[in-house]
């Protein structure tokens, strides 16, 4: 199997790669959470790799985990080489920030609010980072592996 993109980035970004693995064709880096963007801006506008469209973005929580607890995870596809390439970035629990790439991609505005409301992971220079699943009044983050599942939250208003 190929790890034609692996190997670009790798040489582009050099030890901000973390790790990486390619599994059945599905080519995989872990990044510093401080080049997401970079990478992100080169996989759209390198030529050769033209991933020109951001098909999902999510996270996980390892709540067990000793040093990073999240990752956010970002899954690009290029239309015109029809291929697709996941990047991982490592969230620590105490500094759970990471830059947006909206302005990239206008697809992420839903997915980075989406990761904001569940996890609670905030992406500096979101344009409108504010919940989208859950209320304005809602405490907490319910896809976090500690949120505690008999939690009441507080009532809203009848909607008009």
């Amino acid at each position: 199997m190929s790890t034609e993109i692996i190997d670009k980035i790798k040489a582009k970004f050099g030890d901000k790669v973390k790790d990486s693995h390619n599994f059945r064709g599905d080519q995989t880096v872990v990044v510093d959470k401080a080049c997401v963007y970079e990478v992100a801006q080169y996989l759209r506008d390198e030529p050769s790799l033209d991933m020109n469209f951001l098909m999902d973005l999510t996270a996980v929580d390892y709540l067990d985990k000793k040093k990073v607890r999240f990752e956010v995870v970002y899954h690009f596809f290029s239309l015109k080489h029809n291929h697709r390439f996941r990047v991982k970035a490592p969230v620590d629990e105490e500094e759970c920030i990471l830059d947006s790439v909206v302005p990239l991609y206008h697809s992420a505005n839903w997915y980075e609010r989406e990761v904001w409301d569940m996890y609670g992971i905030k992406f500096k220079g979101h344009p409108n980072l504010k919940r989208i699943l859950m209320y304005e009044g809602f405490k907490g983050h319910p896809l976090r592996k500690d949120y505690p599942i008999n939690k009441r939250q507080p009532l809203i208003g009848p909607l008009n």
